[in-house]
């Protein structure tokens, strides 16, 4: 969507993480095939433990290491004038009690190329409602550890923590709770774990770099709970400027373990030319949003997730208002597999995951009228990531190859299988628009120089992009959406001619609930 606001619908040693296992979600038996030669069970659910950070969260270091500056909590701005007066690579000890900066809005701590930070038990560095920023700077090879962070007052779109989004930075097993704006930024090779980012007014993290792209990001282990207090979406209507995490333009990220719940909005939302992401092995539960939105981006891994009541906060709200999109609690816009875009994978791959009692299923979306260099284009000013030049796209060369694929970002290449989907009405406490299951783009209109008006991009993502369910059990009433949002299926409709999707797949009506 663009950081200026948007229409959502239309390689280090591995720490020790501070995880506790929880059960996912439960199978529930008496699946029965409805397609001769299906397997009987082909997924089961996963058992994903749950990162629960912020209720015990790690302790640090009771005494100062051997070599450690010690920070006083009685000396306003003790942090930042000895970090400025020390020299790189120094470690600083944080003392237990509430740590202050200078009154100043903009006093911060301005950390130097290879410098740690480390909290003792109790050590919270407290903005106090005044200070916009904690750390900032473009040093790299920075480390944050067991320290909470709060009460910083970051303006719309910039963060707390890591303000200038520098480089090499490791923020693990800390606390950062209670600011405005973004808990925190993102840099190249950041490495964001077992950590509480908890009730920030924007964003847990906005993975967002300025200039250049953000590569070798690894969120893993955190509990991520409770942002967007400021209901940024209400105050600005399809700003598309919230989530739990908000990722841009991320070239390779690894996002594991984390547990994304109660999130006002959507849990982890990838925006505008992401690329090589494997979200796995999470717990996506009772955002207000989708858990998932996968957006103008390519080439995914989304596997072994439990992903449970989501989105029943904006999927009521919207059936409420009588729109019949399918409104899913994994959502792919525009985004698909590309095998020219180097990474990992050369589709995206959603399979063995849990989704139990959200409010619908995943939906495929492309809009016909956003293209590069189109005015319904709301990630204005981006072209995709196989066109340099966004003026090229444009009318007459926009009609013909290579540009009238290479212009769009374009739903292709998804593979959906051996997931398990759990709906029970009784417990989404809905009876219609809740159950769906979607592939589907709108009739193009626009503008009217458009190379995509009518049915084309329907047709083609429905049919001709390689986007496929497939070995996957229904428990529940599902339907089923193909081509655009008023042709609702039956299961049979679904696996037959001419869509034929969920081959080797079982659906029971009356086992969600």
């Amino acid at each position: 969507m663009g950081i200026n606001g948007r229409h959502w619908a239309l390689a280090a040693a591995p720490l020790a993480l501070a995880l506790l296992a929880a059960t996912g979600c439960e199978s529930t038996p008496g699946a029965r095939a409805n397609t001769p030669g299906a397997r009987a069970n082909p997924t089961a659910a996963p058992s994903t433990p749950v990162a629960r950070v912020c209720a015990k969260p790690a302790a640090g270091p009771a005494k100062a290491p051997v070599g450690a500056v010690t920070v006083d909590p009685t000396v306003v701005g003790d942090l930042a004038a000895k970090t400025k007066s020390s020299p790189p690579n120094t470690t600083f000890w944080l003392r237990p009690g509430k740590h202050r900066l200078d009154p100043d809005r903009y006093a911060q701590v301005i950390p130097k190329e290879g410098n740690r930070y480390l909290g003792a038990p109790g050590a919270v560095l407290d903005g106090g409602k005044k200070n916009q920023y904690a750390f900032g700077g473009t040093a790299r090879n920075v480390t944050i550890r067991y320290l909470t962070v709060q009460r910083f007052v970051a303006p719309q779109d910039e963060g707390v923590v890591n303000h200038d989004s520098a480089d090499g930075w490791a923020i693990e097993h800390a606390t950062i709770q209670h600011n405005s704006g973004a808990g925190l930024m993102a840099g190249a090779r950041q490495k964001v774990r077992a950590n509480c980012l908890r009730e920030n007014g924007q964003y847990g993290m906005n993975a967002y770099k300025a200039t250049g792209r953000i590569s070798g990001l690894v969120v893993e282990g955190n509990e991520i709970v409770g942002n967007n207090t400021g209901d940024w979406e209400r105050r600005r209507k399809g700003c598309g400027c919230t989530g739990g995490i908000k990722f841009w333009a991320v070239n390779g990220a690894d996002v594991r373990g984390n547990w994304v719940h109660d999130n006002r909005g959507t849990g982890l939302w990838a925006d505008t030319n992401n690329n090589d992401f494997r979200i796995e092995k999470n717990v996506l539960e009772d955002n207000d949003g989708a858990a998932l939105i996968y957006e103008t981006s390519y080439n995914a891994v989304i596997r072994n997730n439990t992903i449970r009541r989501n989105n029943w906060v904006e999927g009521r709200r919207e059936a409420d208002r009588g729109d019949t999109f399918p409104f899913a609690t994994v959502y792919l816009s525009e985004s698909g597999g590309e095998p020219r875009i180097r990474a990992r994978t050369n589709k995206i791959e959603i399979y063995r995951n849990a989704l139990e009692n959200n409010w619908s299923g995943i939906t495929l979306w492309e809009n016909a009228d956003r293209f590069c260099n189109s005015p319904a284009n709301t990630s204005s000013g981006d072209c995709t990531l196989l066109v340099k030049d966004t003026d090229r796209c444009a009318k007459p060369a926009i009609a013909t190859a290579p540009l009238y694929a290479d212009c769009r970002w374009k739903t292709q290449r998804v593979d959906i299988h051996d997931n398990r989907f759990v709906l029970d009405k009784s417990v989404v406490k809905c009876t219609v628009k809740c159950d769906r299951m979607a592939v589907l783009a709108n009739y193009g209109t626009y503008p009217n120089w458009s190379p995509y008006q009518g049915e084309r991009v329907a047709e083609a993502i429905t049919n001709e992009q390689h986007n496929r369910w497939h070995d996957n059990v229904y428990l529940g009433p599902w339907k089923f959406v193909a081509q655009d949002q008023s042709r609702v299926l039956d299961f049979g409709q679904w696996q037959g001619t001419p869509y034929q999707q969920d081959a080797g797949s079982t659906l029971d009506t009356r086992a969600g609930g």
